[in-house]
């Protein structure tokens, strides 16, 4: 009994130091970031994930950085090698529970960023589909979470801005293509301002939704505030770059 009691001793004291070097890893991670090395904290998140393949926050952190980084890259084979590194780790989250809220916004995220890949309509229309899939029940499993809501207006803007030409072949390609409309874009976006202020690529897009619903003064109340917001990613300074110019035409 003794032994037995040794043996479960170790197991927990094991458990204990790798619970706490994890948490150490994790705070690394964060900090890289806040520091704007997302390469560096990518190779951090690996690092854990590789220790903790069921950490589905971390899990998801490597799907997210991984398609910021692809999304700067401008050779398509290195963006196609992110994208498909990104949708590895969302893939890995929703596996280990398809029913988690962040495992389908990753699955979300990471379909959308697929799209930028195929040339095809029918694909990309696919594609879509799965992300207003991933999106809604990630929605539906936790309304306050920011990303999900921000994925799921994002959505509903490109789908009611593409051109005429692939609002047809969505008809025709899918009788069942889930609907989308501008209003549902500013709402869900709206959401994701209020649970996340300083989230620069949902004020880009709420943006945009505002201009193409012709409510300028919206687009550019959101716009003067986005190119003041803090860098919180390598991205940030692209994404407000984009929104100076638009505000400059605007104003």
């Amino acid at each position: 009994m003794k032994r037995y009691s040794l043996i479960f001793c170790f197991y927990v004291v094991c458990f204990s130091c790798f619970a706490q070097d994890e948490t150490v890893q994790i705070k690394e991670a964060v900090n890289l970031e806040r520091q704007l090395k997302d390469i560096d904290a990518l190779s951090k998140y690996k690092e854990i994930a590789a220790a903790d393949p069921k950490n589905i926050m971390v899990l998801v952190k490597c799907a997210e950085i991984s398609s910021n980084i692809g999304s700067r890259q401008t050779v398509i084979k290195d963006k196609q090698t992110n994208y498909l590194d990104a949708l590895n780790y969302a893939q890995q989250a929703f596996d280990v529970d398809s029913n988690s809220a962040d495992a389908n916004y990753a699955m979300a995220l990471v379909k959308g960023k697929m799209v930028e890949l195929e040339t095809e309509n029918k694909k990309i229309l696919e594609l879509q589909k799965e992300v207003k899939g991933y999106a809604d029940k990630a929605v539906m499993l936790n309304p306050g979470n920011s990303r999900a809501n921000y994925v799921e207006g994002r959505w509903h803007y490109e789908m009611v801005s593409l051109a005429w030409y692939k609002q047809a072949a969505t008809k025709f390609l899918h009788r069942s293509f889930p609907e989308a409309d501008i209003d549902s874009a500013i709402i869900y976006m709206e959401k994701c301002r209020s649970l996340e202020q300083y989230f620069a690529a949902n004020y880009l897009e709420l943006a945009k939704a505002y201009k193409f619903k012709n409510r300028p003064a919206q687009a550019i109340e959101v716009l003067n505030k986005l190119v003041k917001l803090p860098n919180r990613t390598p991205n940030d300074i692209a994404i407000k770059a984009e929104g100076q110019q638009i505000l400059s035409v605007m104003q």
